[in-house]
């Protein structure tokens, strides 16, 4: 793994967090109690902030990144972000899923409880309501989740927090 500063901001990694070799984290970055980062994601707080909550795993292949003076990345607690997943300058709020090879961009906002299916694109400043599945490209509403899919999310956070334990 490579950890390292910009402009002499030093990423801010509780020590309960997991971060696979080979992953790169870089400038004002925050990663939360129990979260995990793994191999080939790329983090980089460098022309703004990104803030990741707890118990939220980011899986191999990732790319987070900002806007300059207008987009941070806010990433909060209890959430997957599946496989080779692009995250610019949005906001993921509390318990949300994020599919595999998905793209959410500037000023996006995906809602607790919501899921961005594998591969969809949210475009610029785009809501993704509490409850609701958005599928496609570019990403439109699909249908409400099943009782069953809104269940899975904290399972799948906690599988990879029990994965990382095994790790570290």
């Amino acid at each position: 793994m490579m950890i390292r500063p910009y402009k002499n901001i030093l990423p801010a990694i509780a020590k309960d967090a997991f971060i696979a070799e080979g992953a790169v984290v870089i400038g004002d970055v925050h990663i939360g109690s129990e979260s995990n980062v793994w191999f080939g994601c790329i983090i980089r707080g460098d022309v703004n902030i990104i803030r990741i909550g707890e118990r939220t795993n980011i899986q191999d292949g990732t790319v987070i990144h900002v806007t300059r003076k207008t987009g941070p990345t806010i990433i909060g607690s209890g959430i997957t972000i599946g496989h080779s997943v692009l995250l610019h300058a949005c906001t993921l709020e509390d318990g949300c899923f994020i599919g595999m090879h998905s793209t959410v961009m500037d000023g996006a906002v995906v809602e607790s409880g919501a899921w961005v299916a594998a591969g969809a694109l949210v475009t610029p400043n785009k809501r993704i309501p509490k409850g609701q599945i958005w599928a496609g490209n570019p990403a439109r509403y699909l249908r409400d989740l099943t009782p069953e899919e809104t269940a899975f999310i904290p399972v799948s956070c906690n599988n990879y927090v029990e994965l990382a334990r095994d790790y570290r």
